[in-house]
């Protein structure tokens, strides 16, 4: 059974930042595609990032880009996302997702498993 843990979330201010960490049991993820998606409080959930199986292609959505980064460590089964510059619109539950293909999809759908999520919440 693939399960997908998130934490690293919290309360931050903003221009602050944040790393979240997503381990993956179940399945080693060497050869998935990996995403965060985020979800703000009665708003639809928007795709964030991915990273390929080999790391070396990355997307952003553009409210994120220069800010964030993704990133994975295959040996320990992890995905990360590294959030700075932070701003309150920022404020929503991130989830990480696994795809079972190794190329980047940049919609929520085109993932296999996400996990429950960890708040992350930008005072102004």
């Amino acid at each position: 059974q693939v399960q997908l843990v998130e934490s690293g979330g919290g309360l931050v201010q903003a221009g602050g930042s944040l790393r979240l960490s997503c381990v993956v049991s179940g399945r080693t993820i060497s050869n998935y595609a990996v995403a965060w998606s985020r979800q703000a409080a009665g708003k639809e959930r928007e795709f964030v990032s991915a990273i390929n199986w080999s790391g070396n292609g990355t997307y952003y959505a553009d409210s994120v880009k220069g800010r964030f980064t993704i990133s994975r460590d295959n040996a320990k089964n992890t995905v990360y996302l590294q959030l700075s510059s932070l701003k309150p619109a920022d404020t929503a539950v991130y989830y990480c997702g696994l795809r079972f293909g190794t190329g980047l999809q940049v919609a929520y759908t085109s993932y296999n498993y996400w996990g429950q999520g960890t708040q992350v919440t930008v005072s102004s």
